[in-house]
């Protein structure tokens, strides 16, 4: 059997790689609720403070963002990531280590979330490029649901499990948690089997190569209008997240508990969606699928507006969204610019965030939650409104990338 006929689940370097994007997502989601409880319970911080960390996790995609992509074209991508991981875990790791010596506080814990920034920008730009390499073409629909559908089980059990453990031992050493689980995800994917040559040497500069790929990103027809349209969702995104915690933990005090069960709702809503999006992929389109999600997940929001529970309709939208917005970008770009174009889209991203998570919670503190959450389901809904009328909505499964010769993956 060859590498292009096994199956998805016998493929034994797509499973060691799914298991370590599980456990490291499984405990992002627990270190995600941890933080914003120990900002907001264990150093008095304020929704502009869970802004302000949260806005310090991203400033690095401003900073190096688009210089990762060019790093991850020139060198093999598998220690990369292995590498970034293991940085990642000892970074955590301080948190509880500084918070049991009396020296943590909110301008301490943002400084480390710029370090981890660094080390994740890194991580993001080999990360999705990863993938093409590891399987072929066809296959990467149905991977990328598998990642989301184990990122949704994540989000789920994610915040139950975090509520409870800060609810047993504190914030603090609930973060180490994270740090363990990006210990393990490091080693599962060292053990990786896969076909990760070294790019060839270039004479091209770093400059001219940002270019390039800024170039493929921002000219494309149909990939042009989508990464517009997730930069203005990202910026109205971080506005919900940033707000989300303080009010649902403060202002309708359901405690640690009930707030990861809030946000274990959106995880079963994005489990259901990322396990129908291959089929609404299919009889939709991807415009379709793109589109009516992200007006979903605004729908999500409008509601959290009024009870919590709207995280399951967004989470509804998010999970059927993902698969199919990133299986399109994979397949539509060559290899060769695999980094630069995943970083390029992620580092704007991220670098709106840094505006979107301050914004909200400045507005949130000013004017209450309200009015930023509104803000927030008002600017999605309007991005996707304007991703369906754009060049975005010809995109089709069988678009082609530029011909070149694609690397073949490696199982055993």
């Amino acid at each position: 059997m060859t590498d292009q006929t096994v199956p998805l689940r016998r493929h034994r370097g797509f499973r060691r790689f799914w298991a370590a994007s599980t456990i490291s997502d499984g405990g992002t989601y627990i270190s995600v609720f941890a933080v914003g409880v120990l900002i907001v319970a264990d150093l008095g911080g304020t929704a502009t403070d869970v802004g302000i960390v949260r806005g310090a996790g991203v400033v690095p995609y401003l900073a190096v963002g688009l210089f990762a992509g060019v790093l991850a074209d020139r060198v093999r991508r598998k220690p990369l990531l292995v590498g970034t991981d293991l940085g990642r875990a000892v970074v955590l790791a301080g948190v509880p280590l500084l918070a049991a010596t009396g020296h943590l506080n909110v301008p301490v814990l943002a400084a480390l979330m710029v370090l981890f920034g660094l080390l994740s920008v890194l991580n993001a730009a080999a990360h999705q490029s990863f993938l093409p390499r590891l399987l072929p073409r066809e296959l990467l629909p149905r991977a990328n649901a598998r990642l989301l559908q184990s990122d949704a089980v994540a989000q789920t059990a994610g915040p139950l499990l975090g509520g409870g453990l800060v609810a047993a031992i504190g914030a603090p050493l609930t973060v180490l948690v994270d740090a363990v689980s990006y210990a393990l995800s490091g080693l599962l994917i060292a053990a990786v089997p896969v076909r990760d040559p070294a790019p060839r040497p270039t004479a091209t500069s770093v400059l001219a190569e940002l270019r390039e790929g800024a170039s493929w990103v921002y000219r494309h027809p149909t990939l042009r209008p989508l990464a517009l349209s997730t930069h203005g969702w990202f910026l109205f995104n971080a506005v919900f997240v940033t707000v989300y915690v303080p009010y649902a933990y403060l202002g309708l005090g359901i405690g640690a508990t009930g707030l990861g069960v809030t946000f274990a709702l959106a995880g079963v809503g994005a489990l259901l969606g990322s396990s129908a999006s291959e089929v609404l992929g299919r009889r939709v389109g991807i415009p379709g699928t793109i589109v009516g999600s992200r007006v979903l997940e605004a729908g999500g929001i409008a509601v959290v507006a009024a009870a919590a529970a709207g995280q399951f309709v967004y989470g509804l939208g998010f999970g059927a969204e993902g698969p199919i917005e990133l299986a399109y970008r994979q397949a539509v770009t060559p290899d060769r610019l695999q980094g630069r174009t995943n970083a390029t889209m992620r580092s704007l991203n991220r670098a709106v965030v840094v505006v979107g998570a301050p914004l909200g919670g400045l507005l949130a503190d000013a004017a209450g939650p309200g009015p930023a959450l509104w803000l927030s389901a008002s600017g999605i809904a309007t991005a996707a409104l304007l991703l369906a009328v754009s060049g975005f909505r010809t995109a089709r499964h069988d678009d082609q990338p530029p011909a070149e010769s694609a690397p073949s993956a490696q199982s055993e």
